[in-house]
């Protein structure tokens, strides 16, 4: 086998390997997202930034 060969094939494997490996992470990760909740309720004080007096909108 050339040189140019035997160097090809090195790098090759270790571009296979590192694709599986990363396929593997991506795999894992995936299966291990946080899961999504509704946004809370905004507070008083931000619902007034928002041009709604708190006062009127309790009453």
């Amino acid at each position: 086998m050339s040189l140019a060969m035997t160097i090809f094939s090195m790098i090759a494997a270790w571009m296979a390997i590192a694709t599986s490996m990363l396929w593997g992470m991506l795999r894992i990760a995936r299966r291990h997202q946080a899961e999504l909740h509704a946004p809370a309720q905004a507070p008083v004080a931000c619902r007034y930034w928002r041009g709604v007096n708190p006062v009127k909108a309790l009453n």
